[in-house]
C-alpha cells in the first residue's frame, strides 16, 4: 500500500511539473489575442462549475481617505445576525453602557435572507506580506466585507438588496450611535492619513432650556435650526450646498461654548471642534473637510486668535526685533505669534472651506466660529453667505438671570430679585460671573445666601465701575494740565531766542 501511494505521488508531482512547464510555454510563446480567448473560455467553464459571484466592499477605497458608508452599514446591518450565527466575535464595551457589543470577528462568515434567496456574508482581513518597522502597525490592515450569492440572482441582490441592507444598516446605525466630539490632530503627529481626526463621546448636558438668554431670541434660534435641518429639497433646489454658518460673538463668559453644545443636542450633531494653528497647509484643511461627516457642526472657536484672518496685517520694525523683550505678557504673545507663522493656512483657503466646491461634500453640516471681537475679523470671513446667522451673546440681563435661578436654585420668584434686577441695569456682568455666585459654595447654602452674595459682587462691581470712571477723569484732567503745561515752556523757551535775533539783528546795525 505505501509503495503503491510513493509511486502514484511520483506521478502526480511530474504530471505537475509538466502542466507548469506548458503554462510558461503558453504564456511566452502563445498570441496575446489566443491567451484572451483562451482565458474568456476558461471563465465560462469554470462558471458551470462554481455559479457564485463575490461582490467586495472595502473599509476605505484606495483613492479615498473617508471610510466607506457602504462598509459601516453593512457592520451595523450584520450587528444582530453575527451575535446569533457567528462563532468567533468581538466584544467592545462602550462608554457609560453596561452591555457588551459583540461583531463578527475576522475571516468569519454568516448568512442571511432575502425573498428565499440565501446569501453569505463573510470579513476578510489583509495583512502586507513586507513588514516595516512602524510605531503604529496596524493602520497598515485592510478590510472587507465579501457577499457572496448565486449568478442567477444578480439583478434581485444587485438592485434591491445592497439599497435594502445599506438603508437598513444607516437606520440601525444612527438609532444606536453615541454622538463624538471630534479634534483634529497635529499635523507633524499624522502618522497615518486614517487618524486626521481624534474622538471622545460627546456628554455636554448643555440645552437651550438651560441657557440664560432671552427667550424670543432662544425661540427665533432653535426655529431657525429645525427650519435648516428640514430643508434638503429645499437647498437642493435653490442649487446651494445644504450648509448653515453661524457667528457667534460676544466677550469672554457669555455662552458661546454652551450655545454650540446646545445646538448639537438640539439637532443631535456630532461636533468637530477644529483647531486652525494645528494644521499647517490648505491641503490638509481640505483633507479635514472631507474627514467629517454630515449631520455634524464643524466648530472653529476664537477664530480672531487662531490665524492672521483680522484683515491687518502686523508691522514688525527692524528695530524692535532687535531689542530683547522683557515682558513676559509682550514674550508669550510672540511665541503664540511664532506658532501661528507656522501654519500655511490662508484667509483664501478657509474661506474655500467655508463655501468653496469641497464644501458641499457631505451635507447637513452646520459651521460655527466664535469670536470675542467681531470687529477685529476680516469682512470676506464673517460676510451673509458664509455666516449667514449672526448671534451677539452679551452681558446677564435680568430675563437671563431668572433662567439662571432656576437652574442654579430652583426658585422663581424672590424679594431680592427687584434689586438684582435694578443692579443689572446698571452693571455689565457676563452670566458666567453670575451663576459663579449663584452656585451654593456649601452643602447647607440656602438661595438667599446664593443671591445675597451676588447682590454684594454687584455692588462690589458698581463701586469698581464708579472709581473707575474717576480715575479717567482724574488722568483726563491731568493729561490736559500737562499739555498746557509744556505749550506755557515752548512758548517761554521761544521768546528769549526772539529777543537774541534782535540783539543780533541790532548789533549787526
Amino acid at each position: 500500500m505505501t509503495r503503491v501511494m510513493k509511486e502514484l505521488w511520483a506521478q502526480l508531482g511530474s504530471s505537475i511539473a509538466s502542466l507548469m512547464f506548458l503554462w510558461a510555454m503558453f504564456h511566452r510563446y502563445f498570441p496575446r489575442h489566443l491567451q484572451a480567448s483562451i482565458a474568456r473560455l476558461y471563465d465560462r467553464l469554470s462558471s458551470l462549475f462554481y455559479p457564485y459571484i463575490q461582490i467586495r466592499f472595502h473599509e476605505f477605497s484606495r483613492d479615498s481617505f473617508r471610510r466607506n458608508e457602504a462598509y459601516s452599514a453593512i457592520e451595523s446591518y450584520l450587528g444582530s445576525k453575527s451575535t446569533k450565527q457567528a462563532k468567533r466575535l468581538k466584544g467592545n464595551v462602550q462608554r457609560n453602557s453596561k452591555s457588551v457589543v459583540l461583531t463578527m470577528d475576522d475571516h468569519e462568515e454568516v448568512s442571511d435572507e432575502f425573498q428565499g434567496i440565501k446569501l453569505v456574508w463573510s470579513l476578510i482581513k489583509l495583512v502586507p506580506t513586507t513588514q516595516s518597522f512602524s510605531f503604529y502597525p496596524a493602520t497598515s490592515e485592510k478590510r472587507y466585507y465579501k457577499l457572496t450569492f448565486h449568478m442567477k440572482y444578480r439583478e434581485i441582490i444587485t438592485g434591491s438588496y445592497l439599497k435594502y441592507v445599506v438603508e437598513e444598516g444607516q437606520a440601525i446605525a444612527f438609532k444606536n450611535r453615541q454622538r463624538k466630539l471630534y479634534t483634529n490632530n497635529p499635523s507633524h503627529n499624522s502618522y497615518s492619513s486614517r487618524t486626521l481626526w481624534s474622538h471622545v463621546v460627546f456628554e455636554h448636558p448643555g440645552s437651550f432650556e438651560t441657557m440664560a438668554i432671552d427667550q424670543k431670541k432662544k425661540e427665533e434660534i432653535m426655529d431657525d435650526l429645525t427650519t435648516f435641518s428640514k430643508a434638503k429639497e429645499y437647498y437642493a433646489r435653490i442649487g446651494k450646498a445644504w450648509k448653515r454658518g453661524y457667528l457667534l460673538y460676544g466677550p469672554p463668559g457669555t455662552g458661546k461654548s454652551t450655545m454650540i453644545a446646545a445646538i448639537a443636542n438640539f439637532l443631535k450633531y456630532d461636533v468637530y471642534d477644529l483647531e486652525l494653528t494645528a494644521v499647517k497647509s490648505n491641503t490638509e484643511l481640505r483633507k479635514l473637510l472631507i474627514e467629517t461627516s454630515s449631520k455634524s457642526i464643524i466648530v472653529i472657536e476664537d477664530i480672531d486668535c487662531s490665524l492672521g484672518l483680522t484683515g491687518q496685517r502686523k508691522k514688525k520694525n527692524q528695530k524692535d526685533g532687535n531689542k530683547e523683550e522683557t515682558d513676559p505678557i509682550k514674550k508669550k504673545e510672540e511665541e503664540e505669534d511664532g506658532e501661528r507663522q507656522n501654519s500655511k493656512v490662508t484667509l483664501s483657503g478657509l474661506l474655500n472651506f467655508i463655501d468653496g466646491i469641497w464644501s458641499s461634500s457631505g451635507g447637513e453640516r452646520l459651521i460655527i466660529f466664535t469670536t470675542n471681537y467681531v470687529k477685529k475679523l476680516d469682512p470676506a470671513l464673517i460676510r451673509r453667505g458664509r455666516m449667514d446667522k449672526h448671534i451677539e451673546l452679551s452681558y446677564c440681563s435680568f430675563e437671563a438671570f431668572k433662567v439662571l435661578a432656576k437652574n442654579y436654585l430652583n426658585i422663581e420668584s424672590h424679594p431680592f430679585f427687584e434689586t438684582i434686577g435694578s443692579l443689572l441695569e446698571e452693571i455689565s456682568m457676563t452670566p458666567a460671573d453670575v451663576a459663579e455666585n449663584l452656585m451654593p459654595k456649601t452643602i447647607k447654602g440656602d438661595s438667599e445666601t446664593c443671591l445675597e452674595s451676588l447682590i454684594q459682587a454687584l455692588e462690589a462691581a458698581k463701586k469698581d465701575s464708579i472709581n473707575a470712571k474717576e480715575e479717567l477723569k482724574l488722568r483726563a484732567a491731568k493729561d490736559s494740565k500737562g499739555e498746557e503745561s509744556s505749550a506755557k515752556e515752548t512758548v517761554g523757551e521761544k521768546e528769549p531766542v526772539a529777543e537774541e535775533e534782535v540783539k543780533e539783528k541790532s548789533i549787526g546795525i
